[in-house]
């Protein structure tokens, strides 16, 4: 029978703000302790195959899991005892740690154990999100494929079921609902460019270079884990505004964020001895 310290950790979300929960797992590992992780297993099979959560507990079991002893538990909800998000602007990863006063130290890319073979031109494009109003106009994505493919990439459309309206649109196209297949499929890319979704998060966090575009939605607070991560935003005082978005989105200009993306792009790779591979 283990004799290590055991930790509860409990965060009920998406995609995105799931993995923005797993330095905490981390450094809790880090420190000795057999970590479990309660929420949406569909997402936390990522901590437990990355070594970060010795099990994971659905949600639906809490209520139950919290009789049990543990010398620790970490409940990030309303009703918890540590709020999702913070009063005041502040990263994410970095306002859990610093309630919890951990140091501010963690991975910036997590391991995840892919089979597939890297192909160095395959570039994904992913123009949905878990909201419409996060989204940028579509045309904004085929501007940027058509880029691409000048520069020599395979571009190829990332769907799920957020995307469905995508399916009758693209033929370049692959759709995954299974969040491993999902995962396996950003490893083979050496390029991804999305919104300010769970997919991009997933995307930064796995090491790819990875281009957001954040309009509404607030890049201090969401910003996905990685070293190579690129948010691209415009500098407008309206935002970040989300949920309450306004009509015309000036945020979402696509001739604007094009203009931006090319010069993230060319900084990202032109100025520099960095290869897409």
């Amino acid at each position: 029978m283990s004799s290590s310290k055991r930790v509860l950790i409990y965060r009920r979300g998406a995609l995105g703000d799931t993995l923005l929960t797993f330095p905490l797992a981390e450094v809790f590992k880090n420190l000795g302790y057999e970590v479990i992780f309660c929420g949406n297993t569909d997402y936390l099979i990522l901590a437990k195959l990355s070594g970060l959560a010795d099990e994971i507990i659905s949600s639906e079991f809490f209520e139950n899991l919290c009789k049990k002893n543990f010398d620790r538990k970490v409940i990030i909800s309303k009703w918890g005892n540590l709020n999702p998000f913070p009063k005041e602007r502040m990263w994410l990863p970095e306002y859990y740690l610093k309630s919890l006063s951990f140091p501010l130290k963690f991975s910036q890319t997590l391991y995840f154990p892919n089979k597939e073979a890297k192909k160095p031109n395959l570039a994904i494009l992913h123009p949905g999100s878990g909201s419409p109003k996060k989204n940028p106009p579509l045309k904004l994505f085929e501007k940027i494929e058509a880029f691409l493919k000048k520069e020599g990439f395979d571009v190829i459309y990332l769907a799920g079921e957020a995307e469905n309206w995508l399916l009758s649109l693209k033929s370049n196209l692959f759709y995954s609902v299974d969040i491993l297949e999902i995962a396996n499929f950003l490893k083979r890319a050496s390029l991804f460019i999305g919104n300010d979704s769970g997919i991009s998060h997933l995307s930064g966090y796995l090491g790819i270079h990875t281009f957001v575009f954040f309009g509404p939605s607030d890049e201090i607070i969401f910003r996905p884990i990685g070293e190579r991560v690129h948010i691209i935003k415009r500098d407008l005082p309206c935002r970040p505004c989300f949920p309450e978005v306004c009509e015309d989105r000036p945020c979402f200009d696509d001739k604007e964020l094009f203009r931006l993306f090319i010069k993230s792009f060319q900084n990202a790779f032109t100025s520099s001895s960095e290869s897409f591979s």
